[in-house]
């Protein structure tokens, strides 16, 4: 489905070059679509079959055009095709430095070749799914993301079954909330009715998804961002860290971002009547190994206290002892 994605956003770009003049030559579209020359020729060829009245010019001078004087017929697009085409152009605005209006003025033109009723249901689903960062990697399959977003909007209850990352297949009755994009990834945030919590699914793991009739009551106003940001920070995994940190809370976002610590402020008493002084800071964070902390902790460049485990504070200490070495000024070194 993810060629799908590609082909139908690269045909919709095809027929906006071929509109915006009077002759492209095939080396010129393969060029700006990105593909090679062969690829322009099949996508030319699938215009066509959906009656765009494109001609072929052949000599040194050939290319294709629209035929002069004739009406273009605008591409028609189910549903399913509309999110594969947003899908496909998320993914290329991600590798891109083109601005976000690019993908909206490309969606526009498709809803504006749809039916008032399907280009507002297509707002309506478009509209449920978010992203904390630009999505890229794989799209998801579009079907999928189409019965999903119907679920978030209509608040219906899902049947799914899925994989994790272990490889387990599991089905679950969930309640879904929202689609988020974060880290090259799309997750969807939802209530897992067996395990009666929330939970995050990746969407490329979902195997099947069916829509029940039945319904469910969201919560009010969830924030799917931040509750998959919460839940990706309290997540189960073997070590619960805690950290105090002297430091402004933007400072230590650069280094702990919301995906990794819950961060809460913590100031101490010594430090009142301190303007000067950076406030406390609580960071609990959930990790599945610690060798990446101590390298996080040094780069934080201010005060640091570590709670627990204790075993970081091990790693902490081989960690400085590794660096003192290499500076020549370990306990008991000589220098030449």
């Amino acid at each position: 489905m993810d060629v799908m994605a590609d082909t139908t956003a690269r045909a919709l770009q095809l027929l906006e070059l071929l509109q915006s003049a009077q002759l492209r030559t095939v080396a010129e579209l393969a060029e700006r679509l990105g593909v090679d020359e062969r690829t322009v020729r099949r996508d030319v060829a699938r215009l066509f079959d959906l009656g765009v009245p494109v001609e072929t010019l052949r000599g040194r001078y050939g290319g294709y055009r629209l035929a002069p004087g004739r009406r273009v017929l605008p591409l028609m697009f189910s549903n399913e095709e509309v999110v594969a085409v947003f899908l496909g152009l998320a993914r290329a605005q991600a590798a891109s430095s083109e601005p976000e209006v690019v993908a909206q003025t490309a969606l526009a033109k498709i809803k504006r070749a749809l039916p008032a009723a399907d280009a507002k249901r297509i707002d309506a689903l478009l509209g449920v799914m978010t992203r904390t960062s630009q999505p890229g990697g794989l799209a998801p399959d579009p079907a999928v993301m189409l019965t999903l977003a119907e679920a978030v909007d209509l608040r219906h209850v899902l049947d799914l079954r899925y994989l994790s990352g272990e490889g387990v297949p599991s089905r679950r009755t969930i309640h879904p909330y929202g689609l988020v994009a974060h880290s090259e990834r799309w997750y969807l945030v939802a209530f897992d009715t067996d395990k009666q919590e929330e939970r995050t699914f990746r969407v490329d793991r979902i195997r099947t998804v069916r829509s029940i009739r039945e319904t469910f009551a969201p919560p009010q106003q969830p924030d799917v961002e931040g509750r998959l940001l919460d839940l990706f920070a309290g997540a189960g995994y073997r070590w619960n860290v805690v950290l105090r940190i002297r430091g402004t809370e933007d400072h230590i976002r650069e280094h702990l971002p919301l995906s990794v610590a819950r961060l809460e402020r913590s100031d101490r008493a010594t430090d009142r009547g301190r303007e000067d002084a950076p406030p406390w800071h609580r960071a609990e964070i959930h990790a599945e190994n610690l060798d990446w902390l101590p390298s996080v902790i040094a780069a934080l460049d201010c005060e640091v206290v570590i709670d627990r485990p204790d075993e970081l504070r091990n790693r902490v200490r081989a960690a400085a002892m590794s660096m003192l070495h290499a500076a020549g000024e370990e306990q008991g070194s000589t220098r030449a």
